[in-house]
């Protein structure tokens, strides 16, 4: 890769960057501010900052690379992540959030929790939830972005894992909501023009659609061979995966609704619904998120799967033999060996744009997480919330960077699966339920999060193989790597705990027979605040 080229590229891209988080930085008078951005973003900022904050290189590298396995059947993942994702959070919940969230004074996804409920415990046992578990998610982005580095230069794994952090790490830390939100919305419209070009370059090198979705359906055969003995079930890449096998149960439980359903309950997506004026401007949001995301997942999703149509062509070999077997790489050296020089320089771009707007907005809900719903609900410090979330986002940096090292090969699309289910079985039925139930109780809430929580791990550690196996904790104390048999050992934790952390929700709430704070305040905001209005 020419350097002078990739240099001038990344160079005019931090220059704006960085001017965006000097604005967020000088634009920054309070916690509000800080925390939701003064609840006054333009609607089209606030869905290009939604989408960016939601497609990361999770999304692009380790999801890509999934396509690279599993083929077209992925764009379901799509489909949900549009009508859920975004018609769902924006036209339905997004408007209770909004009025709700303003109506309690939140400032935070926790802190919308607490209040909904009048439970100080709810705010500070989620706080404690985010800022360990998400980590997690954030540290597989990282690895996303650093893995495109080392392919792309050539360079040691560890320095392009220290640069990313340490570039993000200088605006969300002083700019807080509002620097990440334009950061955002600008590395949004980067990575949309971006994927455009990649699609249409894709189709181009096969000489359209149906010659590229013929030519990988004459190689269905090849995957099938390659992929019985691994993923029994696989039936090629143009093909859904058959009925209750193995490859049908990773692919819908795990990836299709653990990510599509989960994004409901993410705390950095949530806080994005109270930024806006009004419902209108949430409606006016609905379009341009949408066709974001259609662009986005959907363009990692074709890419990925027709590299392997690419490889056999050209080398004999599928993406997953071309990445050495690690599918987070397939994506990588499928834009190596296909795309321009130059493109290669913008892609570059991209990826850092998907990394850095997805962590800057993990980095700032992990230290509020931390900070404002943690150590000042404890504590009682709302002088210092700023200072504290700036400290708070300083060590949830560098948690993340430190798993981004240990974490495995291959491990980007399974780590954002496990928060994206870790975080609806937990939250979703309490949040769902504070919004619109009447009868939702403090102690319904409280079971049910605590259940959600407590079963998922439970899950991931005895029964779902892909974890249980490596975390060998019941093998130490059973002496079998699983506690059960197929197909409970490939069924996704959000499957089974979602729906049980609901009926406990829901039990619990009509044996207490309480109401829900939130019903009170919600009411009394519409009846008396007259700036309080949905339109």
């Amino acid at each position: 890769m020419d350097l002078l080229l990739m240099v001038f590229v990344v160079a005019i891209y931090m220059a704006v960057t960085i001017y965006l988080g000097y604005f967020g930085f000088r634009s920054t008078r309070n916690s509000e501010d800080y925390l939701v951005a003064g609840r006054k973003v333009n609607p089209a900022v606030m869905a290009l900052s939604y989408g960016a904050a939601f497609i990361s290189t999770s999304a692009i590298i380790g999801f890509g690379g999934v396509a690279g396995l599993f083929g077209f059947p992925l764009l379901w993942l799509t489909f949900l992540n549009i009508f859920v994702g975004i018609f769902i959070a924006y036209a339905i919940i997004g408007k209770r959030v909004r009025r709700v969230g303003s109506a309690l004074g939140a400032l935070t996804f926790p802190e919308l929790l607490g209040k909904m409920y009048g439970s100080r415990f709810l705010q500070v046992f989620s706080g404690i939830v985010i800022f360990l578990f998400m980590p997690l998610y954030a540290g597989v982005i990282l690895i996303g972005g650093a893995r495109f580095i080392e392919v792309s230069f050539s360079i040691d794994y560890k320095i392009a894992l220290l640069i990313l952090s340490a570039i993000i790490a200088l605006y969300v830390v002083y700019g807080g909501l509002i620097a990440v939100i334009y950061t955002d919305a600008f590395q949004g419209v980067i990575m949309l023009v971006s994927m455009v070009f990649l699609l249409i370059s894709t189709y181009a090198l096969f000489g359209g659609v149906i010659q590229a979705h013929e030519a990988l359906t004459s190689y269905n055969s090849i995957a099938v061979e390659m992929f019985a003995a691994k993923i029994p079930g696989h039936l090629g890449w143009m093909a859904f995966p058959s009925l209750g096998s193995v490859a049908w149960w990773v692919l819908v439980s795990t990836i299709i609704l653990g990510v599509g359903i989960g994004v409901l309950a993410q705390p950095q997506l949530a806080v994005r619904l109270m930024t806006v004026k009004s419902d209108r401007d949430l409606d006016k949001a609905v379009p341009v998120g949408a066709f974001f995301i259609f662009i986005m997942v959907g363009t990692s999703f074709i890419v990925g799967s027709l590299s392997n149509a690419y490889f056999i062509e050209t080398t004999g070999k599928p993406s997953i033999v071309i990445a050495g077997g690690n599918i987070d790489k397939i994506i990588p050296e499928f834009i190596n060996a296909v795309m321009p020089e130059w493109f290669i320089a913008v892609f570059m771009v991209t990826l850092l744009a998907a990394a850095m707007s997805t962590l800057s907005s993990q980095f700032h809900t992990i230290g509020s997480a931390l900070g404002r719903d943690v150590f000042q609900t404890i504590f009682g410090n709302g002088k210092k919330t700023i200072k504290i979330t700036r400290i708070a986002i300083s060590i949830g940096i560098l948690f993340s960077i430190a798993l981004a090292y240990v974490l495995p090969p291959g491990v980007i699309a399974r780590g954002t699966a496990i928060f994206f289910a870790l975080c609806a079985s937990s939250f979703l039925p309490a949040y769902l339920g504070g919004l619109y139930w009447k009868r939702a109780s403090r102690e319904g809430a409280i079971s049910s999060v605590v259940f959600g929580f407590a079963a998922s791990l439970v899950y991931l550690a005895f029964i779902h193989a892909k974890e249980a196996k490596k975390l060998g904790i019941s093998k130490l104390i059973f002496g079998k790597e699983v506690l059960a048999s197929f197909p409970w050992t490939v069924i996704d934790p959000l499957v089974i705990v979602l729906p049980a952390s609901t009926v406990i929700f829901v039990v619990v709430s009509l044996l207490t027979q309480k109401k829900a704070k939130v019903i009170e305040v919600y009411a009394e905001a519409i009846k008396h605040r007259s700036g309080f209005k949905s339109r």
